[in-house]
């Protein structure tokens, strides 16, 4: 069978399809979908895209992709806004060809994961978010037993990309939230049959995206995928018109285990961003202000850019550490980060500016901090 109803998918669909069927078959609010598990047919993938609601989201779902050995984040490939069949397809050879690109076979080999010639690819629904984001049902920094929430305006790939420095929530038992305000400074949406990228307003900026009634909405429904899933999960979500889609779910990896963090960062800090992968690490400072300046960075060296894209993630195998100007905790550039075993200091304002003229700093993932060497 080339297509799969998503609300059936199993293992052999690829880890996000499964845990998403797993998901709507225990009740769980998911955009309807389908999965194609070979090259499609026109004719059957135009009845299925007829029996839903355009525009759609197409994305891959790996075997090895969204396991607890590899989350493959930001790796393989999606494609949102997908209007009429033609566009479909070519969106489904993307994603099921995205699985032998040269960053997913250099991720594969450092995680000493399988690389796949062709992968799964789920056709879905797009959800008109008013909001996104991700929820993770442990805190993946600490290992503390928290639900850590990230949001912002628009399509949630703002937040997942990095493009944004997302609001973050924490709420531990007992209901006590934790609201950091992030910048927010743009937002993605699909409008006019296009994805257009806009500025947020200065009044939209400066408030939280959640209300607390709506983050404890978010946290309980991503304990609920936990308890489907029977482990500590990592999910994507969405908010259309007041009502909340859960978009992706998948076992958290790269958890450094219950730990204490440093009493102090080293040193006075000449950027202050946020903690997104622990560990302490001294390294010479390269400024990459685009994909031309990969060829400068050598090994061991602070990688320091506005924001990491998928492109972006075959340095981590190469740097000490990683500092952007953009992005939260719970970003793909932070989980891989984490899965590599370096640290990342995220949404840190002004960095490339500041630290273009230094030559060896400290670089502190547990406080967030970069500062001179000693």
């Amino acid at each position: 069978m080339t297509l799969v109803d998503l609300g059936r998918a199993q293992a052999d669909c690829g880890s996000k399809a499964h845990g998403l069927g797993r998901l709507l078959r225990s009740g769980a609010h998911v955009p309807p979908g389908f999965v194609v598990l070979d090259d499609p047919d026109p004719d059957e993938v135009a009845q299925a895209m007829a029996r839903l609601t355009g525009p759609f989201a197409v994305r891959s779902s790996g075997l090895a992709e969204d396991t607890a050995a590899a989350s493959f984040a930001g790796q393989l490939e999606t494609v949102l806004g997908v209007v009429g069949v033609d566009q479909a397809l070519a969106a489904i050879a993307t994603c099921r060809a995205s699985g032998r690109s040269s960053r997913a076979r250099a991720y594969a080999s450092r995680m000493q994961a399988p690389v796949e010639s062709h992968v799964p690819v789920i056709v879905q629904q797009l959800v008109p978010a008013d909001l996104a984001g991700v929820a993770f049902t442990q805190d993946p920094r600490s290992g503390a037993r928290a639900v850590a929430i990230e949001a912002a305006w628009g399509l949630g790939e703002s937040v997942v990309s990095g493009r944004v420095v997302p609001d973050a929530f924490t709420l531990v038992d007992g209901g006590e939230i934790e609201t950091t305000t992030g910048s927010k400074a743009t937002r993605l949406d699909h409008r006019e049959g296009a994805l257009r990228r806009t500025a947020v307003a200065a009044a939209d900026r400066r408030r939280p995206v959640l209300s607390a009634e709506q983050a404890r909405e978010v946290a309980e429904a991503a304990l609920r995928a936990e308890a489907v899933h029977g482990t500590v999960v990592d999910v994507e979500w969405a908010i259309a018109g007041g009502t909340l889609w859960l978009l992706q779910v998948r076992p958290i990896t790269g958890v450094i285990g219950p730990r204490e963090r440093p009493e102090a960062p080293v040193g006075d800090a000449i950027v202050q961003g946020v903690g997104a992968s622990p560990g302490r690490v001294s390294g010479r400072v390269r400024v990459v202000r685009d994909l031309d300046g990969f060829g400068a960075v050598e090994p061991g060296d602070v990688l320091v850019c506005r924001t990491t894209d998928p492109a972006w993630t075959p340095l981590f195998g190469i740097a000490a550490a990683v500092v952007t100007e953009t992005g939260g905790a719970l970003s793909h550039a932070a989980i891989v980060a984490r899965e590599l075993g370096i640290p990342a200091v995220v949404g840190a304002d002004g960095a490339r500016a500041r630290l273009a003229g230094m030559e060896w700093v400290v670089v502190d993932g547990d406080h967030g901090t970069v500062s001179s060497a000693p």
